[in-house]
């Protein structure tokens, strides 16, 4: 079996706006095809910044950013265009998305851009509506959607143009519980069962736990770069940069320090809910041989 194709890399990024403060600082790192990963730190650190010179929305100040091989300090329209149908981006505000006031005419917009073919348009409408379970709404006005349903269009209207890779720069952070586990689901889905390379950034610890692969940015440079395990064995480093364990991690480690016996790694919100019986049930054992 071959070794993944290479759909990201950066070597020694740094960026500053208007050659003032430098916001990213020397930042290398490769993702490759089909890999889920979040990328995590306290506000102000370059999270975003750096997202954005992933599609070339920005450019680096110096050092380099490849997309599938290709420099997007590059100014050809061929190569910022290639960039951005392989690299999509989903935003933190759905309602910044929506082009259109018919949710199939959202969806076929770029592709309409593009010069796709009317029957071809119509299918890859279809297709893209259906991956988000949102087949049903096709032609339902976008202004009388949900949040979470708002968001799922916009991923759909990401999916049409079959990206490498699809980026969510803080999607759920403007949803309802019910939406952001639409969106979260979503995310899983995209990345395990279509192979779409996931890049998505938030600050809810617990999502962070669904990654295969959290970067950690502090100050502009990559603080952590690692498995979620990894990453959150590292409690006091975390502490020291001004981020917080998921709740349910802290529960989970507060009631193994009280019985060392419990080796069980606890990563996900169900993980930790596996533990916690188990660990109940232990303790109805114990008391049960005391009495």
């Amino acid at each position: 079996m071959g070794s993944l194709q290479e759909i990201i890399k950066t070597n020694n990024l740094c960026f500053s706006y208007n050659n003032k403060d430098i916001v990213l600082d020397n930042i290398s790192l490769n993702i490759n095809q089909g890999e889920l990963v979040c990328i995590i730190g306290p506000n102000g650190c370059g999270k975003s910044t750096l997202i954005k010179h992933f599609n070339a929305i920005l450019k680096p100040s110096s050092g380099e950013v490849k997309i599938l091989g290709n420099l997007t300090s590059n100014p050809d329209p061929k190569n910022i265009l290639n960039i951005r149908k392989n690299i999509a981006m989903v935003f933190q505000n759905p309602e910044n998305q929506i082009v259109a006031t018919i949710v199939e005419e959202d969806v076929a917009f770029a592709l309409e851009n593009l010069g796709v073919e009317p029957e071809k348009i119509k299918r890859i409408v279809v297709e893209s509506l259906k991956t988000v379970d949102m087949l049903e709404y096709i032609k339902h006005s976008t202004n009388q959607l949900s949040g979470g349903q708002k968001q799922r269009v916009a991923i759909a209207s990401a999916i049409s143009m079959n990206p490498r890779c699809i980026i969510f720069d803080e999607a759920t952070s403007m949803l309802d519980p019910t939406g952001r586990q639409d969106v979260l689901n979503l995310i899983i889905k995209l990345s395990k069962q279509n192979n779409i390379t996931v890049i998505f950034v938030t600050h809810f610890m617990e999502e962070a736990c669904l990654a295969d692969r959290i970067i950690v940015l502090n100050k502009g440079k990559i603080e952590i770069d690692s498995s979620p395990e990894n990453v959150f064995n590292q409690t006091e480093r975390l502490k020291n940069i001004g981020l917080e364990l998921p709740k349910h991690l802290e529960l989970c480690n507060r009631l193994k320090s009280q019985n060392n016996n419990f080796k069980k790694t606890v990563i996900t919100v169900d993980d930790a809910a596996e533990f916690i019986e188990m660990y109940l049930k232990s303790k109805t054992r114990s008391k049960n041989i005391s009495l």
